[in-house]
C-alpha cells in the first residue's frame, strides 16, 4: 500500500479559489470544482490571505535556509574573523579573571 503524496497547489489556483470564496461562493463547491483534498483547506488559505495578503499564498522554500557565503571561495571575511577572535578573547579574559579571583580566595582561606 503506497502512502498518498501531499498535493501542492499553485499560487494562481490558491488566489482564484480564495477570491471566489471571499466573494461568497460555497467552499464545498469550490473544493469540488478545483479537485481540492478538503474544503477546510480553503478556509486556511482565506485566513492566511486576510492576515498576510497574497504573499501568504505563495510557496515557501523547503528545508533549512542556506548560509550566505561571504566570498565565493567560502572563506570568512576579515570582519567575521575579527569578530570571532574578539568574542574568543573576551571569553578567555572572563575565564582568567574568575580563575584569578578563585585563587585569591583560596590564598585568603589558608
Amino acid at each position: 500500500m503506497t502512502k498518498p503524496t501531499k498535493q501542492s497547489y499553485s499560487f494562481e489556483i490558491k488566489l482564484a479559489v480564495v477570491t471566489r470564496f471571499l466573494c461568497g461562493e460555497p467552499k464545498v463547491d469550490l473544493a469540488r470544482e478545483f479537485d481540492l483534498s478538503s474544503p477546510k483547506l480553503i478556509e486556511t488559505w482565506a485566513r492566511n490571505y486576510r492576515a498576510r495578503g497574497e504573499d501568504a499564498l505563495k510557496p515557501r522554500p523547503r528545508g533549512r535556509p542556506r548560509r550566505l557565503a561571504s566570498t565565493q571561495d567560502g572563506e570568512e571575511s576579515e570582519l567575521q574573523q575579527l569578530r570571532r577572535e574578539v568574542e574568543y578573547l573576551r571569553a578567555e579574559n572572563a575565564y582568567l579573571g574568575k580563575l584569578r579571583a578563585l585563587r585569591e580566595q583560596q590564598r585568603r582561606t589558608k
